[in-house]
Order: C-alpha cells, then structure tokens, then sequence
C-alpha cells in the first residue's frame, strides 16, 4: 500500500496553514489556519474492510516544567512520548483520499464536534483535549484534526507521522467518545498494511533559521 499526499512532502516541514500555531514575533505562537492535509493512496491489500488515518507527534516533552519559557529552552535530552492530533476511523475500503480541508478548515477555542465526522466517518478525541484541560479559554473535547503546535521553545524540531492502516473489519468497535489511544488498541489485531509519510515542524525561530 502506498500513502500519498498532495499538502505534505515526506521528511520535509509542514506548512503552517496544515498546522494549529505559527510563529509570532510579539506572542511567540498564534493561531494557525488547521486545515487538515490532503491524502491519497493505492494498492490496498486483498481483504481491506476499512482504513484509519493516524497521525502521532513523538517528540513531545514529557515534563512540562520547561515549556513555552522565554529564558530557557526545552532540553534536547528530555525523554519524549507521543501526542496524537488525529485519528478518523471507518473510511469505506472503496475509498482512496481524504480531501484538503475536509476535516478541519480552522482552530475551535474548546474543541471540536464529535464523534461523528463527514460522510459517516467517525473522529477521535485528540490529546489537545488533555493539554488544555486548565485553560478555561480553549478547555473542552477537540475532535478530529488539530495540527502541530509545538512549543516554541523546543530544542528539537517535531516529527508528525501520518499513518493510513489498512484494516480486515468494516467498523471499529467503540461506541460513544473515545480517544486516538482508544483507536490505537482497537485496531491493534486487524492492521493488513500500513504506509506513513512524516512531516517536521518547529516553532523555534533558532531551529527554523539554520
């Protein structure tokens, strides 16, 4: 099987229309435009019931003391875990895209709709819903797609991997809300194939500049 895209070259940076912060000289982050990338594939193996689309940021600080912190930077050393930003499930076998901005077209101060999503596709609750839980401005469920927002003070550049799974049942079984992790486990005994293009993105002017 064989993933592509039209919005995003494959261990290059991602646009800032694809991601949910960019950077500002007097703010350091402001809001982005959050539209959902365009995908496209082929070659799905025999007996493909349905696909997923993933997509995981795996270098997300796992200690918050350092983040978003104009006199420091987070520490490349710092052990790392993932934050998902995205997981539609139940994409019909006969389908072979997601369109551009079919799924998100702009950032949604306490989140997004869900889990029902365009064309009887179902979305997951994404980890912004847990990063903003104290934030009584922007707290509440995100669904679906929200971009790259990493903090601007990271040492390391991000790496968004967008992964379509071909799956051998029509229909997840989950009911109600759930998470991408929910998705993940779900899904973990029924994967046939799998191809994943990773975008990068930084909101450190250092790191953009070199």
């Amino acid at each position: 099987m064989k993933l592509s895209s039209q919005s995003i070259q494959p261990n290059q940076p991602i646009d800032t229309r694809f991601a949910f912060g960019k950077m500002d000289k007097q703010s350091n982050i402001a809001l982005s435009s959050n539209i959902n990338p365009h995908f496209s594939w082929t070659d799905a193996p025999a007996g493909t019931k349905s696909f997923v689309m993933v997509c995981v940021d795996t270098d997300v600080p796992s200690k918050a003391d350092d983040v978003n912190q104009l006199d420091r930077e987070v520490p490349a050393d710092l052990p790392r875990v993932e934050f998902y930003h995205w997981a539609l499930i139940d994409i019909p076998a006969d389908a072979t895209e997601i369109k551009e901005g079919e799924h998100s077209k702009t950032v949604t101060p306490k989140g997004k709709g869900g889990p029902s999503a365009p064309n009887d596709l179902r979305h997951a609750i994404n980890n912004f819903t847990d990063w903003f839980a104290s934030d009584p401005d922007m707290k509440g469920d995100y669904f679906g797609y929200d971009g790259p927002c990493p903090p601007f003070n990271d040492s390391l550049i991000h790496h968004y991997h967008f992964t379509l799974y071909a799956l051998d049942v029509e229909k997840l079984p989950l009911e109600g809300n759930f998470t991408c992790a929910d998705v993940v486990k779900a899904m973990a005994n029924h994967i046939l194939a799998s191809d994943t293009i990773t975008g990068t993105y930084t909101l450190n002017p250092r790191l953009a500049a070199e």
